[in-house]
């Protein structure tokens, strides 16, 4: 597994070729599980029903982080799939830095921190981007899932 610390061009020029989806949904509570059965669903109908599982776990856990951790208002997630492979983008406006796995979960903070560590182990590739230059506005994780045998 890969962590690549800039992913391909913004989800507005998305560099592999197939089916373009995309879910805006607001920063509440019920966002993780909306995204996840978005995924779910999406996957079995384009005939990924093998990625779905993995999917729903890594836009879960990043959706999740957008929502504990950030204040943008809407978290916005574009999925790019091909007979190949699925990538699965997701935007916040928030201008905080990319997150980073943690290497080991602190003490007395339970289940937390985990997130992308199992997207990590997960993920073909994955990686995070900030945009703008010099004042960042919106940043943007990625991952790739690659059909098995393709």
């Amino acid at each position: 597994m890969t962590s690549v610390t800039a992913p391909p061009p913004s989800s507005t020029h998305l560099p592999q070729r197939g089916e373009r989806y995309r879910l805006v949904a607001p920063n509440t509570p019920t966002a993780p599980r909306l995204v996840r059965d978005f995924i779910g669903t999406l996957l079995y109908v384009t005939e990924h029903p093998a990625l779905a599982d993995d999917a729903r776990l890594c836009v879960s856990e990043i959706v999740n982080n957008a929502h504990c951790h950030t204040r943008s208002p809407l978290i916005r997630v574009d999925v790019t799939v091909n007979r190949r492979q699925v990538t699965v983008y997701v935007t916040d406006d928030d201008s905080g830095s990319p997150p980073g796995p943690r290497n080991a979960v602190h003490p007395g903070k339970g289940e937390h921190g985990r997130g992308l560590v199992l997207v990590d182990a997960v993920a073909a590739r994955w990686g995070t981007i900030a945009y703008g230059v010099r004042s960042p506005h919106s940043k943007t994780v990625w991952f790739t899932l690659a059909a098995a045998g393709r």
